[in-house]
């Protein structure tokens, strides 16, 4: 196992971490202890030492989980990290609430790494509301917390924002070799590492998306290669070439997924691609890029919607569908991801967004076919 040292603490971390969102399930939906906890102790005897989990992770389940996974010995010899609920804070008590009660479900007296939990414009409000800065230092002076950071799902000029409004330990963004200009992106991890932080990256391979349900001309191309690379080794890989980044995660729900990671892992040396293996990469992206059916590129020049409509992530979703052939993924991740009032059918057809488009795009009728595709309501 590679390892990677945290700019501001030193701390020696596994480039792969072990993500506890997506772990295997038995027979009722519920996690499969056994098998779980088999594959996280697999993974940390092979030198994997970041395991990452949540409040709300497996309907709350995760956490209690991994308490249990990291007995006999195996808590002492990791990194743990877990997240704060950002948006179930009402008032600044529930932050010290919730954070004893995630230490007691994980059966520790301190979490490594702490994070506030998928920060947006409405979320990163409430934790300003509620003195999220003084919460972190009491958490970090008291030692119920060693490293303190933050989660992000939201557009650039808020993580620049709230990257500069506290002596954050570490983030932790989305990145992927598509996702290069969506939310932080490769300029918020650039920002992010300038400012002597670590940098955890999530979803590498957009939901599975990158590993998943290949269309056959991305898979001609990985088939190019004289390397036999899985198409996660090839997303991975390009992640790990970014010396900027501190870890990888991983969400492993099969006993294959950790074996490819852990075999990938291998390589994961910063700047170790050759250009040949970043052309190959560079064609994998724009075929997955020309699938898209609305060439937006996220630049926000569109919001706010006066409606409330997001409409750069509905045209996200859309895209989704077809660039890894997943209507049914897509529409549920339209679902989660967007409340009622940002999705495609609140636009009230004011065309202010036209007006603003570098793109020239029609949104409105595009508005019209995001609804009709994805919006399993109307």
């Amino acid at each position: 196992m590679l390892y990677r040292s945290m700019p501001r603490t030193g701390d020696k971390i596994s480039i792969l971490g072990f993500g506890c969102m997506r772990l295997p399930l038995d027979g009722e939906g519920k996690i499969d202890e056994a098998r779980a906890s088999a594959m996280i102790r697999s993974a940390i005897d092979r030198g994997v030492n970041y395991i990452d989990t949540a409040y709300t992770y497996h309907g709350g389940e995760s956490e209690s989980f991994v308490g249990k996974a990291l007995q006999d010995g195996y808590r002492e010899k990791v990194f743990l990290a877990t997240k704060l609920p950002s948006w179930m804070v009402e008032t600044p008590p529930d932050m010290d609430r919730f954070l004893d009660e995630q230490l007691s479900r994980l059966r520790t007296d301190v979490i490594d790494y702490y994070l506030l939990h998928s920060l947006t414009a409405e979320r990163w409000e409430i934790m300003k509301r509620n003195g999220f800065a003084e919460f972190l230092d009491r958490a970090l002076a008291d030692g119920r917390i060693r490293r303190a950071g933050f989660s992000f799902h939201a557009p650039l000029p808020l993580f620049k924002e709230i990257t500069d409004a506290y002596p954050w330990h570490f983030c932790q963004i989305q990145y992927n070799y598509l996702d290069t200009h969506y939310q932080a992106g490769t300029e918020g991890l650039r920002y992010a590492a300038g400012r002597n932080m670590g940098v955890i990256i999530m979803e590498p391979l957009r939901g599975g998306n990158l590993a998943r349900n290949v269309p056959d001309p991305i898979k001609k191309i990985w088939a190019g290669s004289p390397r036999p690379i899985s198409p996660a080794g090839w997303a991975l890989r390009w992640i790990w070439d970014h010396p900027e980044v501190s870890v990888v995660l991983s969400g492993m729900t099969v006993e294959q997924d950790l074996e490819d990671n852990l075999s990938t892992a291998e390589d994961g040396e910063a700047g170790s691609l050759t250009a040949a293996e970043q052309e190959m990469i560079g064609r994998a992206r724009e075929e997955y890029r020309t699938r898209m059916k609305v060439l937006c590129t996220n630049c926000q020049y569109c919001m706010p919607c006066p409606a409330g409509v997001n409409i750069p992530e509905c045209f996200n979703r859309y895209n989704m569908a077809f660039m890894f052939d997943n209507l049914e993924q897509a529409r549920q991740t339209y679902s989660v991801f967007l409340k009622p009032g940002a999705r495609a059918a609140a636009c009230v057809k004011c065309g202010a967004c036209e007006e603003k488009c570098p793109q020239n795009l029609k949104i409105r009728d595009l508005l019209e076919d995001v609804t009709r595709l994805l919006d399993v309501s109307e």
